[in-house]
């Protein structure tokens, strides 16, 4: 038995001796040899930069499995984008098994941090900027994994993004908890995705705080299973400054939470404050689409629980002001268009329904009523989500 642990102590030893650390500290040539760094790693390497302000003018990549690229703080190691050239991200990820930790990027001309078919990837104690505040001419989305199993987002900052703050799509077993997302369009969006819990994030001073879409055409749809819980969400009252033709571009100023078309999502126990139009809005797609396969109609969206103060003071949506005026200076906090099926709000927060009875009915057909959709019969919770062991800060 000694000789039998020996033998596998030894050998552990061995195989960790194959894992290396890059040291990357400031100094000339930092686009050339971070790049480098990143190319040359191999499986369970750590690329670690060091503190300080690095000027880039290209995007980075990443297609090494099982590497870990981390900073001394996301106020230490900054990425500075503001010279990039062309349109790109800043940090662009293809690989699985990815650790992305303690480091900033700044003023991407693109996206900031954009993986895909990432599987396994964690992002953590980062910091998403564009620094000259919200701006059209902004990247579109800050942290942005898309189609991928197993993403743990947490712990991060997101300031600026022209689309969505952190960005989930078509994506399955999904975390997002922990982070700072303010003055984006949307400060946290999933969309087309499923098995998402989104938990104990800040969410303020957006557009929109946090959205969960499903929308025609993409390679995976049918949204469904996210629970939207024990979130901060106030004063999401920031101008739309999304360019025009951005899906989220019709996001109406003043929305604490957005759900489209998106089937069993539960949100409960979040504390939402001051967002002018609406704390909840329950929407059903609205534009034209051709894709047989797409359901445009919000399925099982329970509300419950929730502590709501002072929304519904400035709708921003077309006849919104009027609605509120005809109402008494606001329209009430929870916000629902009228289609869909299974749409439950268990809680003393009145309910709007504007009473239309399919997706693209003009809003001028509306028939705007108080509504009541307390139930007993509510649809089953989703189950949380439960990532690997083998991902770093998995289950904390």
């Amino acid at each position: 038995m000694k000789l039998l642990a020996a033998a596998t102590l030894s050998l552990l030893v061995t195989k960790s001796a194959f894992a290396a650390i890059h040291n990357f500290e400031a100094g000339p040539d930092a686009q050339e040899r971070l790049q480098t760094a990143l190319i040359e790693a191999e499986p369970g390497d750590t690329v670690q930069i060091g503190e300080g302000r690095f000027e880039l003018t290209d995007g980075l990549s990443l297609d090494v499995d099982r590497v870990t690229v981390a900073g001394a703080g996301a106020d230490a190691t900054v990425l500075d984008f503001t010279n990039q050239q062309g349109a790109g991200e800043g940090l662009y990820v293809t690989s699985d098994d990815v650790v992305l930790r303690d480091f900033a990027i700044e003023n991407t001309t693109g996206d900031g941090i954009k993986s895909k078919d990432a599987d396994r990837i964690t992002y953590t104690g980062l910091r998403v900027e564009w620094t000259g505040g919200p701006s059209p001419d902004n990247g579109a989305y800050g942290i942005y994994p898309v189609e991928s199993t197993h993403v743990l987002v947490q712990n991060s900052i997101v300031r600026g993004a022209s689309d969505a703050g952190i960005y989930v799509g078509q994506s399955d077993q999904i975390v997002v908890r922990h982070n700072v997302v303010e003055q984006n369009v949307a400060g946290i969006e999933i969309e087309n995705s499923y098995n998402a819990d989104v938990y104990e994030n800040a969410v303020s001073q957006n557009t929109g705080g946090i959205l969960v879409f499903d929308l025609p055409n993409l390679p995976q749809m049918g949204g469904h299973s996210v629970r939207v819980f024990r979130n901060a969400i106030a004063d999401n009252n920031t101008d739309n400054f999304a360019p025009e033709g951005n899906i989220v571009a019709g996001v109406p100023a003043g929305t604490g939470i957005m759900v489209m078309a998106n089937r069993n999502v539960h949100i409960f126990e979040n504390a939402l404050t001051d967002n002018g139009s609406a704390s909840v809005m329950i929407v059903a797609y609205r534009q034209p689409f051709e894709d047989e396969n797409y359901n445009p109609l919000p399925r099982d969206v329970v509300v419950r629980d929730n502590v709501q103060n002072n929304a519904g003071y400035a709708p921003d949506f077309a006849g919104g002001a009027e609605l509120a005026a005809a109402m008494g200076g606001r329209i009430p906090p929870i916000f629902w268009d009228g289609n869909g099926t299974g749409i439950v709000v268990n809680e003393n927060t009145p309910v709007l329904s504007l009473g239309l009875t399919r997706p693209g009915q003009p809003v001028t057909e509306a028939q705007p009523a108080p509504a009541d959709l307390r139930s007993d019969s509510v649809p089953a919770e989703p189950e949380a989500v439960v990532l690997p062991d083998s991902m770093a800060f998995a289950n904390e």
